[in-house]
């Protein structure tokens, strides 16, 4: 019996419940179908980060897209606005975003509070006044098509950042009331931090909010500016504070850092900003004669003197390679040299000779050892080839004798 009743179960038609009927969106129908440019926020959502996770239109613009009447489906009982106005788009955003409860359902690690953020910012001190002209969220994330913060297409995605920033703080006109400076975007362009991020794609490289934040005011410690620069380049932070220029700059009222680097044109550091050459930073403040003067003379000399045995043991050495002889051991140990004079590049920031000294003598030590290693192993070479010389000598010699006995015995 049992068996019967398999077998009416295996070939009876298995019953599927029917899936829930997806409910309709009159806002995307409608839209879709009234084409261009009606449609545009429609195309613009297929990659939305929202639509993405199922939010839709009247989850901002508010309304019932259930019903197919106009007057219903955009109903402002139903809560419709059909453009809010700048103001309160950044509340509209705030609404969810800073709500835990709702952003945990969507992503449990997403930051609530930039909204509260924002409001202590420039932007959103300007924007509490009144002032429409100043940033608020769509004009850095976009409105519809908006894009996760780490999708390279995103505008807020870190090597689209300063361009973003430019679409405002490049415009003559909306600058104009501020009195603020237009250029940034081009200086950071060709600066070393722009030419790393922007060109090179290092995501490690600072942009416009690594150091003026992003939501928030400012950064913590934003009151000094080698406090900001300090986030990354730590040692140069500390060296500076513990050296007698922060004390001047602080009586000068200078600005640590950009005073020598500059801000947003920062260049690609090299030994010629130091010294008493007339192109040396050091020279505008420090005059001849003066112990800064003699210091700024003794660190250049010490660096240039390293580059340069450093650069002579390298040629050496790698004639030495290129001859076919074993030198990979003092080549490796030269590169602990390179690492000597980075340091010793970085101990500048003491303004001091004698915290370089230890550096250098040690980078001085590495790169006399490994000149004398490529001598040694060019002298090797050359005994060597003296010894093959004598060798082939010798072997032509025999060879002659050799030749010579041949003939005797033929001729007997």
């Amino acid at each position: 019996m049992w068996q019967q009743l398999l077998l009416i179960m295996l070939i009876s038609p298995v019953q599927v419940p029917a899936a829930p009927k997806a409910a309709q969106n009159t806002c995307v129908r409608c839209h879709t179908d009234l084409g261009d440019p009606f449609d545009a926020p429609v195309k613009a959502s297929a990659q939305d980060i929202h639509f993405q996770n199922g939010l839709s239109c009247n989850s901002c613009h508010g309304g019932d897209p259930t019903k197919d009447k106009p007057d219903e489906s955009m109903n402002p009982a139903k809560g419709f606005v059909r453009q809010p106005a700048r103001k309160q788009i950044v509340v509209l955003c705030a609404s969810c975003h800073s709500s835990p409860d709702f952003m945990r359902k969507y992503n449990p690690q997403a930051r609530v509070d930039q909204y509260s953020e924002y409001l202590t910012s420039v932007h959103g001190k300007k924007m509490q006044t009144g002032d429409q002209n100043v940033a608020i969220c769509i004009d850095c994330h976009g409105h519809h098509g908006i894009l996760a913060a780490k999708n390279p297409n995103s505008p807020v995605y870190a090597p689209n950042v300063a361009a973003t920033c430019g679409r405002c703080h490049s415009d003559p006109q909306r600058m104009k009331s501020y009195g603020i400076a237009t250029n940034q975007l081009e200086l950071y362009s060709k600066s070393v931090h722009g030419e790393a991020l922007m060109k090179n794609r290092d995501l490690a490289a600072p942009t416009c909010n690594s150091c003026h934040g992003n939501h928030g005011a400012t950064p913590p410690g934003v009151d000094s500016v080698a406090n900001v620069c300090g986030q990354c380049h730590v040692m140069q932070g500390d060296l500076f504070n513990q050296s007698p220029h922060r004390k001047a700059f602080e009586t000068l009222q200078l600005k640590a850092c950009v005073t020598c680097h500059q801000n947003h044109d920062i260049e690609r550091p090299t030994e010629a900003m130091i010294g008493v050459e007339e192109s040396a930073t050091c020279v505008i403040c420090h005059e001849k004669g003066s112990a800064g003067y003699a210091a700024a003379q003794e660190m250049k000399s010490a660096l240039v003197g390293l580059q340069g045995k450093l650069n002579s043991a390298s040629q050496i050495l790698e004639g030495a390679q290129r001859a076919g002889m074993e030198v990979s051991r003092p080549i490796y140990q030269l590169a602990e040299g390179r690492d000597r004079l980075v340091l010793a590049r970085v101990q500048v920031h003491s303004f001091n000779p004698a915290v370089l000294k230890k550096t250098i003598t040690e980078g001085d030590a590495i790169a006399a050892a490994s000149e004398q290693s490529g001598v040694q192993a060019l002298a090797d070479l050359a005994f060597r080839r003296k010894g093959l010389a004598v060798s082939a000598v010798i072997l032509l010699f025999m060879i002659g004798l050799l030749l010579l006995k041949i003939r005797q015995l033929k001729t007997k």
